[in-house]
């Protein structure tokens, strides 16, 4: 029964065509971890800046310092690029962190979509007002 858990488990390993072997799974997994954590980036700068209206003006300076029409959209500019940011310096510590590495794939997977309920609930008005006060 365990060897049957173990095989399954290594079927999920993705094959590359390029090269004709396959990846380890660590490479999605860094993907994945890297995407959720952008999303929770989202999520709690968008807390903040519903919360203080300081915290609101900094992240509209940031988005400001490199996007056009950056004032007509507001501190929504800075969000989705401190968003970003979160996104691609995860992903560029993880990937080499993670990336030849043989990991179990749906415990990753449990994580990454629990941490995009979590983002998710609190980026859903009702929630994120109740929790700025509002």
């Amino acid at each position: 029964m365990a060897t049957d858990v173990l095989e399954q488990e290594r079927a999920v390993e993705t094959f590359s065509p390029d090269s004709g072997r396959l990846i380890a799974s660590g490479a999605a997994v860094a993907a994945m971890i890297a995407a959720m954590l952008g999303m929770l980036t989202l999520a709690l700068v968008n807390l903040g800046a519903e919360a203080s209206e300081a915290f609101a003006s900094w992240v509209h300076g940031i988005g400001k310092l490199w996007m056009p029409g950056a004032p007509g959209i507001g501190p929504y500019s800075g969000k989705e690029t401190l968003a970003l940011v979160a996104w691609i310096v995860s992903w560029a510590i993880l990937h080499p962190a993670l990336g030849k590495k043989d990991l179990n794939i749906a415990r990753w997977l449990v994580t990454f979509l629990i941490g995009v309920g979590v983002a998710t609930t609190l980026i859903w008005p009702p929630v994120y007002g109740y929790l700025a006060g509002h």
